[in-house]
């Protein structure tokens, strides 16, 4: 792992204003202190849905592992078939997936074949059924049925070849990866250890679901949207609560979380104000960088290492901590799980379907409603009132609305760049 000192070193020589640093240059530097764990385990293929491999998966066969047809119709030679006018073959058996034929086929003879039944010796074409009858064991095929010697067959290995790499190190596992493993007849896999989180909230005013409400209290949401997010991309977590704003408290609870976790998420504290507070904790234990990000909302954050653990303070405005972590933790904790090519979030242009209010200067995430626009096409809008409290807005939403630092105002039929939700696993 990278020094403090670099992480310092690094930071303060690369030309940034922390008070206003833009969206990209953050998730750059981050990216420069980031090494995925080592550990790895074996696992059954069932348990390494959303897992990232920590070693090539290499097909043990040939896939398909025969020659086999592409469809139902006759296995016939295509050296049968005449040039003009119908061809007419005696039908000699019949081959099942699964049931292959015990016979091979000679010169004016066919086979009746359906998907995936294993090739008779003899033949090397199937004409489809839909171009060919058959009348009392004789087989009558129409003119220009084929073009060509092998059409409409499979060949053995053609998908796969035994010994060839199916998946690389650094790819996570989807539901697509466990049917072509089990197909392979791989039954268990090798995995990075999954990734350690800790997270808590701090703030007197926060309490815990269950607990009673006096005046000025809110519920704290933030560790039930963190905790949904780490799921979703299989963290081990360790929920660590609401910590109160008490200097003793708090350090213990970064010093916990830390010696317990690869990673530590912490809500709130890193606004003006709280920052100089939580920052002389911080640097007994390690080291934090807190920025200011030109964007809206989740305009304060913080990034460093406490021991050795990688540490993100995120703000304390619900939709500011979702905002916050699809940007800049999410593809963090991706690299960290050892997951290779992580790149941004990919977003494509879809007009608006309303206008868009903006000052010029920061990046704006607006929530956003992608629909269709009944022509076959697609449009945009917000949820409404882009408040940095309002959490519904990200429950309503399918989409950011992703407005750059240099954009103002949008009208009617501009085209935005639209950033999905569900792309953000």
């Amino acid at each position: 792992m990278t020094s403090p000192k670099t992480l310092r070193e690094a930071s303060c020589a690369d030309d940034y204003d922390p008070d206003s640093m833009p969206v990209d240059k953050a998730r750059s530097l981050i990216r420069e202190f980031l090494a995925p764990v080592n550990a790895t385990e074996r696992v059954h293929i069932r348990q390494a849905l959303s897992r990232v491999l920590a070693a090539d998966v290499v097909s043990p066969l040939d896939v398909p592992g025969h020659d086999n047809s592409a469809m139902d119709g006759y296995a016939i030679r295509f050296a049968d078939l005449k040039p003009t006018g119908e061809t007419v073959l005696t039908r000699v058996g019949e081959s099942f997936a699964g049931k292959p034929a015990t016979v091979a086929i000679d010169a004016g003879q066919c086979l009746r074949i359906f998907t995936g039944a294993v090739m008779p010796h003899g033949a090397d074409a199937v004409v489809m059924q839909e171009r060919a009858r058959e009348e009392n064991g004789r087989v009558f095929i129409a003119p220009g049925a084929l073009t060509k010697s092998g059409q409409n067959r499979r060949f053995a290995g053609e998908d796969l070849k035994s010994g060839q790499v199916v998946f690389r190190t650094g790819q996570r596992v989807h539901p697509a990866e466990l049917g072509m493993m089990a197909s392979l007849g791989i039954g268990e896999v090798s995995v990075y250890r999954r990734l350690r989180v800790a997270f808590f909230s701090t703030g007197d005013e926060l309490k815990s679901i269950g607990t009673p409400l006096a005046a000025g209290d809110i519920y704290d949401s933030n560790r039930y949207t963190l905790h949904g997010m780490l799921a979703r991309l299989d963290c081990e977590m360790l929920d660590m609560g609401v910590v109160p704003d008490i200097p003793e408290a708090l350090e213990h609870a970064f010093a916990t979380a830390a010696d317990a976790a690869d990673v530590v998420i912490t809500s709130g504290g890193v606004s003006v104000g709280e920052a100089d507070f939580v920052k002389q904790l911080l640097e007994k234990l390690g080291e934090v960088l807190f920025w200011k990000i030109a964007m809206k909302p989740g305009r304060p954050l913080a990034y460093g290492r406490i021991h050795d653990a990688h540490f993100f303070g995120l703000p304390g405005n619900p939709v500011s901590v979702m905002v916050t972590f699809y940007q800049f933790v999410r593809d963090a904790l991706r690299v960290l799980q050892g997951e290779r090519d992580v790149g941004p979030v990919p977003t494509f242009k879809v007009p608006l379907s309303a206008a868009i209010r903006k000052a010029p200067g920061r990046t704006e995430f607006q929530r956003g409603i992608l629909a269709s626009d009944g022509s076959g096409g697609w449009s945009v809008r917000t949820t409404g009132d882009q408040g940095s409290g309002i959490l519904s807005s990200m429950s309503h939403a399918n989409c950011f609305i992703v407005l750059p630092a240099d954009c103002g105002n949008c009208n009617i039929g501009d085209r935005v760049d639209v950033q999905l939700l569900e792309g953000l696993i």
